[in-house]
Parts: structure tokens; sequence; C-alpha cells
């Protein structure tokens, strides 16, 4: 499917429409789209896309370009979403809910507010979306995300001192395990692996494959070999100098190029 822009709504939330009107956007443009029983509105991020059609919304047009008009409302919501927010942990706090308000995000026609939270376990939040909806006289919904979605919404830097992967580029979070940290020879340390959000670190993945890739031209760590001076052990790879480090009975260590390894090893056996 060709003609696909893609669209960022607040929190980095990105969504992919077919723009049928072919309407003249430029990177930076707002865009007025269709949702459910009402108007959103979007910052274009790219054009042009040709994109798996199954990741583009269906049955919602894009209505229009942005206009004066729709860009001063979308100035007010935020202003107005600060307020909701403020108040929405006071009634949190009155309700004893064990939840935490995350942001709050308007609609642009002000037509549905949904409120994000994090909780440890499920809540009933029934009355607090009666006390809001009496409130704020419109559609409320609340809307449970994980400590990543929360740091997606929030942004902010990564140790690397670059913006966050989530909220900059990436369209979807993927499974990361420590089996990824194991396979790269990173040390399990917890406090050193984990994110801003305080789970395993994106660039985890990122880096899977290569490192999967490349340790396929290197023995496993622990295999074990017989030579002359008895039984060596391999202890640690090092793929990017090429290094594979053989440990002796005598605890005695060496550090083997990887040709020199399979010239010296290759004709003998493994345990």
């Amino acid at each position: 499917m060709n003609n696909v822009v893609s669209i960022m709504f607040k929190g980095s939330r990105r969504e992919y429409y077919h723009n049928a009107l072919e309407l003249p956007f430029a990177i930076g443009d707002y865009a007025v789209v269709e949702v459910e029983k009402g108007e959103n509105m979007g910052v274009i991020t790219q054009r042009n896309l040709s994109i798996d059609e199954k990741l583009v919304e269906k049955d919602r047009s894009i209505l229009r370009k942005g206009n004066t008009n729709d860009i001063r409302k979308l100035q007010e919501n935020r202003e107005r979403e600060d307020k909701a927010y403020e108040d929405s942990l006071k009634k949190v706090k009155k309700h004893g809910l064990a939840m935490k308000i995350t942001d709050v995000e308007y609609q642009i026609d002000r037509k549905k507010l949904t409120f994000y939270f994090t909780a440890d376990e499920r809540i009933d939040f029934r009355e607090l979306v009666r006390t809001l909806a009496g409130k704020y006289r419109t559609r409320i919904e609340l809307r449970q995300i994980g400590p990543r979605d929360e740091a997606k919404r929030h942004d902010g830097c990564g140790v690397c001192g670059l913006r966050l992967c989530c909220s900059s580029w990436m369209p979807e979070f993927k499974p990361i395990n420590t089996q990824m940290a194991k396979e790269q020879a990173l040390p399990i340390n917890p406090s050193r692996l984990a994110g801003v959000c305080g789970r395993l670190k994106c660039c985890l993945r990122f880096e899977h494959d290569f490192y999967s890739d490349a340790m396929n031209h290197f023995p496993k760590v622990g295999t074990k070999f017989a030579t002359d001076k008895g039984t060596v052990e391999v202890a640690k790879v090092d793929i990017f100098r090429e290094l594979i480090y053989v440990r002796y009975p005598t605890e005695e260590w060496e550090a083997v190029k990887l040709d020199d390894f399979n010239n010296k090893f290759s004709t003998l056996s493994a345990n």
C-alpha cells in the first residue's frame, strides 16, 4: 500500500493512515483524522510509506490538514489536560485506589478524555469514572499501561545520552529477555541492563541478531579440547578483537586469534 503517512499523537503514539485525499502534507504538518465517534489531530512524521496493509488504520480517514482553529484548540486542550491531571490525582486518592495516573489526553474535539494509569493489580475504577464523567461532561476512558509505555509517553534520554528509542522512532515494543544479555557476554546486573522504564533495555534486542551471527564463528564458552598440555577450556571470546581465551589445567590463560585457534585445534576432538 502506497501513499501512507505516519501520524504521531500525544505520548509518541503513532498510527498509519492512507492519504486517500492526496493532501499535500509536509513533515511537521498537523492532520485531523477520523476516530471512533469523533476527530483527533496529530503530526505528520513520515510520508509516502510503503507499509504492510495490516498496520494501516481501516475504515478511518484523514479528514483535512489542521487549521489555525484546530491548533488553537490543541493548545487549549494541553492546558486543560494539565488541570485534569492534577484533579485526577486528588480523586484517585479520595477513592483510595492503588493506581498512578501518568498522563491525560483530550481528543481534539473534546468528545473523549483519556486517563492513562499504571497499577500492580486489577483496579475497580467504575466509581472514579462516574466521578470524572460528572465533572468533565464528556466520554471518559481509563487505560492501563505498562512501565515501557509510561516511559514512551513521558519521553527522555537513555544512558547513551540520546532520546529514548521508544519515543523517537520505535513503532512497537518487542519481547526482551536476559538470555539476550548472556549471548552478548554482558554481566547480569539488573541496574546496568535496565532502561529508564525499569525494564530490560530495548537495545539488547537491536544487537541480538548481530551477536548471534558473530558467535556462530566461535566455539562456545565451556567447550573443552584435548592438547599435549592437557585439556583446555574455552573461557571467554571477544568477537570484536576475534580472540578466544582458553584456560589450561594449570589455570593459565591464553588468548588465541580466531584463525590461529582453528589451525591449532581443528584436528583435535572436542569433549
